[in-house]
């Protein structure tokens, strides 16, 4: 199994972005088929001693993976590589979902997908579903310190309008990713990006705005260009989060 340069004995760095890191690290050896189905793991301690980190973040990345379908284990035997679970193609493994890198492509298939849900939004949307989308958004509005609140009605916004498309399929994809949809739900970047979080909440908000207001007066190139907007800002400020978090990780390295 290849160790990346990237994990190094570093113990300011939080148990999550460990073995985050590690798990993104033994994901990567099975993709390259370094790790084939059927082989075994290697042992804790071998784990903990090529990688430099406690067993407490093995057993942790060990339980993403099982998470993601990539490894199953043995009590009393050990851990094995196996076949990702055979699923419906439009199905996403949320759990598989652990490491920024994963937000980032995420981020990057919402633009695609989102921005055409905007539009037809603005385009076909009912009095009903308008109101559904102006509620959510009061709430996004109302939780602007960064809590379940202000996560779950940011979810809600999103949905509904997808919902306002007309088209279950932009339902069902935005649907099966859940909490994914929104990176502050996974990842505090306004904290990595040692940003004022209220602050950077209340960016989001005003760009959430300009795509419910576009919406509002059935605007669709507006709702397209005000989302697209907003999701490559979205990617951009968590792009640049954790660049700044790795800069930091190597100078106190």
């Amino acid at each position: 199994m290849e160790k990346p340069a990237l994990i190094t004995n570093n113990t300011k760095r939080r148990h999550k972005s460990l073995s985050q890191s590690l798990a993104e690290s033994i994901t990567n050896n099975i993709r390259s088929g370094i790790l084939k189905p059927g082989e075994k793991l290697p042992t804790e301690s071998a784990i903990m001693e090529l990688y430099e980190v406690s067993r407490t973040v093995v057993r942790e990345a060990i339980s993403h993976l099982q998470a993601a379908g990539l490894v199953h284990t043995r009590h009393g035997v050990g851990t094995f590589i196996q076949e990702p679970p055979v699923s419906n193609p439009l199905s996403l493994q949320k759990d598989a979902i652990v490491t920024v890198r994963d937000v980032l492509d995420i981020l990057e298939l919402r633009i695609s997908l989102e921005t055409e849900a905007a539009w037809l939004a603005a385009s076909r949307r009912t009095e009903e579903q308008m109101t559904a989308i102006t509620s959510a958004f009061e709430d996004i509005q109302r939780h602007v310190p960064r809590d379940s609140a202000s996560v779950n009605a940011d979810m809600r916004f999103h949905q509904l309008i997808a919902k306002a498309t007309g088209n279950r399929y932009f339902v069902d994809i935005l649907s099966d990713l859940g909490n994914t949809l929104i990176p502050r739900a996974r990842l505090d970047s306004a904290a990595i990006s040692q940003e004022a979080g209220n602050a950077y909440l209340e960016r989001v908000n005003r760009e959430h705005e300009d795509i419910h207001n576009a919406i509002l007066r059935k605007d669709p190139e507006g709702a397209r260009a005000a989302m697209r907007t907003h999701l490559s800002n979205s990617r951009e400020r968590l792009r640049m989060a954790q660049q700044k978090f790795e800069e930091s990780q190597k100078n106190s390295g």
